[in-house]
């Protein structure tokens, strides 16, 4: 477990994917609280690196502070940016990576955070940015996208079939007044769908995500990380030395939904198809114990490919 209470999903099957070995250089994509980087840390010492890239600051010095805590021994190096930028940074600083895992999820305690905006279970800001510098909060899109724009959204991230009539509430309770917290937009979805009902996920989850994956897009992002794999097994595949990885290299991704996991999937083919290896035989997700004592687990999975040799 990390500070705030936060514990790394799948770090088993994160573990068995990349299996790291002494010397190695790992290249964590999506640092947050550092714990798995810290797992993977202590097996790459002695004389291995470590890149810890986030776009918190916060959540990236205390990754850092994590990973020289078990693994002394081991060069750690920060970079503060989107994940979709990590390969030109490696590039730049003329670092190859061995393995790298790009965990989708997000920290405790971002979630916990109320002025992050990113939960209902907490009133705050509707903000939503894991990135404070981007231009455009979730309380901004709910003000201004006209309502056919919200319902496509909120059907094509949230995947939710009300998504029409959720949209039509938005626009009718926007009018009536501006639209600013967490708890009133959780209140305006619910009155869309009779109330938070029983049993199931509330009713506002399918919208605070689709809000979230457009404020932060990361869905582009992924697709971006997932062009930059892809173009180092092109390369490999055609004879040429990888510019960010290294031959036989690992990168495993951790998904939370379906489109998510879409996106990896496709991508992870494609590579195959370029001569790189499924490690893990498809998607490994979390044994019935993780499960039970770790509820952000349920729904994580795991992919991982290994770059032609």
């Amino acid at each position: 477990m990390t500070p705030h209470g936060h514990i790394p999903v799948l770090e088993n099957e994160v573990a068995r994917a990349l299996s790291p070995r002494p010397g190695q250089t790992y290249a964590d994509c999506t640092a947050g609280l550092g714990g798995h980087a810290a797992l993977i840390a202590a097996n790459v010492a002695p004389g291995g690196r470590v890149v810890l890239n986030d776009v918190d600051p916060g959540n990236l010095e205390a990754a850092a502070a994590r990973v020289r805590e078990v693994a002394p021994g081991v060069e750690v190096m920060t970079i503060r940016g989107n994940f979709a930028e990590l390969p030109h940074h490696l590039r730049g600083m003329g670092v190859r990576a061995d393995l790298v895992l790009a965990d989708l999820g997000f920290s405790s305690n971002q979630m916990e955070n109320a002025e992050r905006g990113l939960s209902f279970m907490r009133d705050g800001p509707l903000d939503m940015r894991l990135d404070p510098t981007l231009p455009t909060t979730a309380a901004d899109l709910v003000a201004s996208l006209p309502e056919v724009e919200l319902a496509r959204l909120i059907a094509e991230y949230g995947e939710d079939k009300h998504a029409r009539r959720i949209a039509a509430r938005i626009v009718r309770a926007r009018g009536e007044g501006p639209i600013t917290t967490t708890g009133r937009l959780a209140e305006v979805v619910r009155s869309a769908n009779g109330g938070v009902g029983g049993g199931g996920i509330d009713p506002a989850t399918r919208t605070f995500q689709a809000l979230r994956i457009a404020v932060n897009d990361e869905l582009g992002c992924l697709e971006a990380l997932m062009a930059h794999v892809e173009a180092e097994a092109r390369a490999m595949a055609e004879g040429n030395p990888g510019g960010w990885l290294t031959r036989g290299g690992r990168v495993a991704v951790i998904t939370f939904h379906s489109l998510e996991d879409r996106v990896v999937k496709a991508s992870f083919e494609r590579c195959e198809g370029l001569g790189c290896t499924d490690v893990l035989g498809g998607a490994a997700e979390a044994s019935e114990g993780e499960r039970g004592s770790n509820p952000r687990s349920r729904s994580a999975k795991v992919r991982c490919v290994e770059m032609p040799r």
